[in-house]
Order: structure tokens, then sequence, then C-alpha cells
């Protein structure tokens, strides 16, 4: 399970890095979708012991110039190899990155109706030939990834919009439940570093845009339009995931502290506005537009002016969700102690 886990937000990572979003016509749907797939990451992200291994600041800050590379290759690719051929091999990639997310995100529904040992005992595979790199599985982990994979094989076949925002929409999920920021600092750093990357890239050069449209896989929610010359609108995953992480970690800040979801509500409520001025601002101007330029400041303004309010500042930049893990660490072994005692 581990592994998997690793693997997915060592993937996840990678899907969120490029943020896009260009005309939407269907505004509703885009606004319902992404706002949803925020509030399950969310609460999702909501688990009894907090994450062991989160984001530091060094990462925030270099997350910015990785997906800057990673963008640029993608252009560099299309551009130079045959895009049909690239297409070809990412859709292999993501094949498989999708079994893993949908799995993983049917897996919670799955395994209530399973029997215990086959949602806790580990089975160990070693690869072929190289003894040393293993995958740890349960049966349960067996059991979803069926439909899993038979979802992906409809996908990797027909290539169908639904079958692609389905993928998107559990990578999301997945990215927003497993990634944690740590830290509302970091995470004010990694949101401030792609408010300028996004904008960069979409504003000040041709690549966001292009490899948007050139990459078929499910980076990005498509959304039928009446428009032939435009059949799909899109909004690319990682304005769902980067905000989302953020977001989530204000729910979880609540949840420390016993008190609901207070600033979760005001996070999430900043993420919409953000997200519907962005599509206002771009029917307006008939144009593409970092849709992270609005986000940012919603997301962090909102939050900023409802704890400037409470007056609880402090509390919400003390806040440190590796050292919450070392305590509730450290308080189980002394139960634990106790107990053998």
């Amino acid at each position: 399970m581990k592994n998997n886990e690793r693997l997915a937000n060592f993937a996840l990572a990678g899907l969120t890095l490029a943020p896009l979003l260009v005309k939407v016509d269907p505004n509703l749907n885009v606004v319902l979708t992404a706002c949803l797939t925020v509030y399950v990451g969310c609460y999702r992200s909501v688990k009894p012991t907090p994450p062991s291994e989160t984001m530091s600041n060094e990462h925030a800050m270099r997350f910015p110039f990785v997906g800057s590379a990673m963008l640029l290759s993608l252009f560099l690719l299309f551009k130079f190899l045959s895009k049909d051929l690239v297409n070809a091999v990412l859709t292999c990639y993501f094949f498989a990155l999708g079994i893993i997310a949908l799995s993983a995100t049917l897996l919670p529904a799955i395994k209530r109706y399973l029997p215990n040992h086959w949602n806790d005992d580990l089975i160990t595979w070693h690869f072929p030939f190289f003894h040393s790199l293993e995958i740890e599985f349960t049966r349960s982990q067996i059991v979803a990834a069926i439909p899993g994979t038979f979802f992906c094989a409809w996908y990797a076949s027909q290539k169908h919009w639904l079958a692609n925002n389905i993928l998107g929409l559990a990578f999301s999920i997945q990215g927003i439940e497993m990634l944690s920021l740590g830290s509302f600092k970091t995470g004010a750093i990694l949101l401030a570093g792609l408010f300028v990357y996004d904008i960069f890239w979409v504003f000040f050069t041709p690549v966001m845009v292009s490899v948007a449209k050139s990459f078929d896989a499910p980076i990005k929610l498509l959304f039928p339009t009446r428009d032939a010359a435009r059949p799909f609108s899109m909004l690319g995953l990682g304005d769902i995931v980067i905000p989302g992480i953020f977001v989530a970690l204000a729910l979880r800040f609540d949840v420390s502290r016993g008190k609901g979801s207070q600033y979760f509500k005001s996070a999430f409520l900043g993420y919409t506005v953000g997200l519907v001025l962005t599509i206002v601002v771009m029917n307006w101007f008939q144009a593409a537009q970092p849709a992270l330029l609005y986000i940012v400041p919603s997301v962090i303004g909102f939050l900023a002016a409802h704890v400037i309010w409470n007056s609880e500042v402090k509390q919400l930049m003390e806040f440190d969700e590796s050292k919450s893990a070392a305590s509730s660490k450290d308080s189980s072994e002394t139960k634990a102690g106790k107990k053998v005692e």
C-alpha cells in the first residue's frame, strides 16, 4: 500500500504541474465539477493520523521550476516528434496510472464489503530480475483494480471525453487526498510560485495552450460545446489540485482544533469565487486565462480575512502537520508502552 501511495504521489505531482484553462462555454459544468472534486478530495484527506510525509519549503520553492521543465519538455516533444507517437506512449503511461488512481478512489467503498483480512494482510511482489524492487498490496486493492482496469481499457480504446473526465477526477481526488503541504507557510510559498508560473506560461508564451491542445491524456477535463470550431472546452487538473491541497489543509486545521469546518468554508468559498472570476474574465476577453491568477489571491485572501477577523493568525501560522504526526506517534507509543506494562 505504501509503495502504491508513493508511486501515485509522484505521478499526481507530475500531473498537476501544468495548470491550464481555455475558453469555457458550459460555465455551470466547470464550476460544479471542479468545486465538487475539491470538496470530496478535502474530506477524504481527513484521516485518523496526520500525514507522516509533508512538503518542505524547499520543495515548494522548486515545484514551479520542475513544472516549467516538464511543461517545456512536453512542448519540445510535440514539436520535434510525431504527435501520434508521443500520445501513444502517454496513453500507455496513463493507462497504468489510471488503474492505480481509480482503484484507490473506489477502495474505501469496496473494502467495507470484503473480509477484514483482505483489507489488512499485505502481499509482497518482487519484480523479476530486479528483486530489490517490490510492490506491496492487499487483496482488496486487487478487487478494486478490476473495474479500474476495464474502465482504463475503454478509455484507451475510445478516448471518450466522459472516460477522460472520470480519470481526471480520480487523479484530482487522489492528489488532494494524498499530497500534504504540512503548513500554511509552505502552502503560501507553493501557491505564490505557481501563481507566477501560470501567468508566465499562459500570457507570455504559447507553450501552455499548445501542450493543452496536443496532449491527448486525462490531465484536463473536457466539456462539450456547441461550437464546431471548438468542440471541447478544457480545464486543467492543476487548477483543481493545486488550490485543492491548500483548501484541504484548512479543513485539517479545523479538525485538529475540533471546531468544525470554520476556515475550510472560507478557503472553499475563495476557490469558488476565484474560479467564477476566471470564467467571467475569460468569456469577457475571449482568450485563455491563467486560472491561478484569480484562484490563488481569492483562496488566500478569503482565508486571511477570516483569520484576521478572528485574531487567530498566530495559531494558523504555527500549525504544522509534520509535528502533529510526530506527537501523535509519540502518544500512541506511550499508550502502547503502558498497556505492555
